[in-house]
């Protein structure tokens, strides 16, 4: 049985959808632009992540219930785990910081209006799947904090 998305789980839909866009536009051109391999990877994989968002969201939108991987989060967060423990060069690039702080920004900002989505969503298949990706975005974010302390670009005190 098809979905029926209110108007109101539309609208924030299309607006998730347009976040997962520039995600992925963001995480695609910052991983040509980094220096560091570790870091570029990290991109790579979160931007392959991101597209699996966008997917997700054209599903809801489609008024199809999207099929979620129980475990996709626990392997990302694995294989996040794999490439930030790789050797490192011990070189903190200037310009790696910067995309750094705009991808964290980026994550804090998108994972913010999930929130939003996820209260105003009147369907529970809606809301599960919304819910689904926040975690994953809160684990993007988390990649790039932890990958910025390992390499010096973040000291929270």
């Amino acid at each position: 049985m098809p979905l029926q998305l209110t108007q109101k789980e539309r609208t924030l839909l299309e607006d998730q959808k347009t976040h997962e866009e520039i995600c992925i536009q963001k995480y695609t051109n910052y991983a040509q632009q980094a220096k560091d391999p570790q870091l570029k990877q990290l991109f790579n994989q979160y931007a392959s992540q991101e597209q699996q968002h966008y997917d997700t969201i054209n599903q809801l939108l489609q008024g199809q219930q999207p099929i979620l991987g129980g475990n996709q989060g626990q392997d990302l967060q694995q294989q996040t785990q794999q490439i930030q423990s790789q050797p490192q060069a011990g070189m903190t690039y200037q310009d790696d910081a910067v995309l750094c702080t705009d991808m964290l920004m980026t994550e804090k900002f998108v994972s913010g209006t999930y929130d939003t989505a996820i209260f105003e969503s009147a369907n529970s298949p809606v809301r599960q799947a919304l819910q689904h990706i926040q975690k994953e975005e809160q684990q993007h974010g988390e990649g790039i904090f932890n990958y910025m302390q390992q390499h010096g670009m973040y000291n929270p005190q």
